[in-house]
């Protein structure tokens, strides 16, 4: 043991040696990203066979029972005999998501309910800022809801 270090620590890599390590990291980075690949189309294929309405209960007990069983095969029988089925769910998902998402920030941001609507017609007509016709217009507006 020369300078504190142990014998196998102090052997040099040699060129070889430091190929083999990096072509192994390269092929351990490739499989570690095909698994993850493979498991985000494993939950996407779990999640549209619950989002679909038209396929009854039996056909995704089936459908899971193939991917738990043989899981690549099936995944890649789903994707294509399914595609683009699965393409129009995710876009209906994603459509309803927006549409939900924009009507919620209308209502928080900006629309006042028809009593408050009616509230400040009322304050304006009392300050003298509108006539009569103009705060039966707005009241009938605020309680049509449009």
């Amino acid at each position: 043991m020369l300078s504190g270090l142990p014998a196998h620590r102090m052997e040099r890599l040699t060129p070889v040696d430091f190929a083999s390590n990096f072509w192994n990291f390269v092929w351990i980075f490739f499989w570690s990203f095909a698994f993850i690949a493979y498991l985000f189309a494993l939950f996407a294929i779990i999640g549209d066979l619950f989002r679909d309405h038209q396929l009854n209960g039996w056909w995704k007990a089936v459908w899971i029972l193939f991917l738990i069983f043989v899981p690549f095969l099936t995944a890649l029988v789903y994707l294509i005999a399914r595609g683009a089925g699965m393409a129009e769910r995710s876009a209906s998902a994603a459509a309803d998501a927006q549409a939900a998402t924009d009507a919620y920030i209308r209502q928080t941001a900006g629309a006042a309910s028809p009593s408050d609507e009616i509230a400040k017609a009322k304050a304006l007509h009392e300050a003298g800022t509108i006539n009569d016709q103009e705060y039966e217009a707005l009241k009938a507006k605020a309680l049509s809801g449009s």
